[in-house]
């Protein structure tokens, strides 16, 4: 079942059905989504089919699951090229990745929320950590939610974790802080190194780094990360990587001021 409170409004069943669809792209049964939602089989039917009508999923024959068409990535995909942030945080990203011959993403914040973007695959071979775009980051085990908070107050970081929650166990890895305490300390130790890293607390054998991206120093638009599996992207891996990433969030602030994106997420960050 899902952790989260159930879905009341049309609108809200909708987004959430879209979502969930989202993390099962070999598709998911109408009984499988209706219990995760916590759905009347009936309604999440109905919902199914008006996704279906509207080009937005499909019904996979042979079974009888739904997945999700591209059209809802392509309208995505088609917003980020015209507020400019490919143009303008590709080219960074991109260097990043072969710098480190990792993983390297690019999280935007908006309100409450922080959404990767964008990325670059640095890794040619071997084991490749390769998540899904387009989630949202859980704040209280990830490196970059732990970039974000590491830029607020204590008060505001606690209220964030506080909305969504530390999640199941089978959200997160074995070392990832579980209280308030812990995550505040870890916190502290990242503001005084100046990036965030993590060692298997977002999932087992992997770890992460991330440098907030800060317009005019204070306001905090997203973050930028390194990810890659723990045997190769080690601690003193990831200290050496750490000015390479620092510098990389300053030269994305410096080239946000030409794109209306980041503009906008600028003026909801600081809600």
């Amino acid at each position: 079942m899902s952790n989260l409170p159930a879905p009341t409004g049309t609108v809200d069943r909708v987004f959430r059905i879209l979502e969930t669809l989202a993390s099962q792209p070999e598709g998911m049964g109408l009984a499988a989504i209706a219990d995760e939602l916590e759905l009347p089989r009936s309604a999440c039917h109905r919902l199914l089919v008006e996704l279906v009508r509207c080009g937005y999923a499909r019904q996979i024959r042979e079974q009888g699951d739904y997945a999700l068409t591209t059209k809802l990535p392509a309208l995505g995909l088609s917003f980020l090229g015209g507020a400019g942030i490919i143009d303008i945080a590709q080219p960074v990203i991109d260097q990043l990745a072969l710098a480190s011959g990792e993983l390297v993403r690019l999280a935007l914040i908006d309100g409450d929320r922080l959404t990767f973007v964008a990325k670059a695959q640095g890794a040619r071979s071997g084991l490749r950590y390769d998540p899904d775009m387009g989630i949202d980051v859980r704040l209280s085990c990830s490196a970059a939610g732990h970039a974000w908070m590491m830029t607020l107050s204590e008060e505001r970081a606690t209220q964030l974790v506080a909305q969504q929650g530390f999640g199941e166990p089978r959200s997160y890895g074995p070392k990832a802080p579980t209280t308030f305490r812990a995550l505040m300390k870890k916190l502290d130790e990242d503001r005084k190194r100046g990036f965030s890293m993590i060692d298997e607390m977002y999932s087992p054998g992997m770890t992460a780094m991330a440098a907030p991206v800060m317009r005019r120093g204070q306001e905090t638009i997203g973050v930028i990360t390194i990810a890659g599996p723990r045997q190769r992207l080690t601690v003193p891996r990831m200290q050496e990587l750490g000015a390479r990433i620092v510098s990389a969030a300053s030269q994305l602030a410096m080239a946000s001021t030409s794109s209306p994106l980041f503009a906008h997420k600028g003026r909801m960050a600081g809600r």
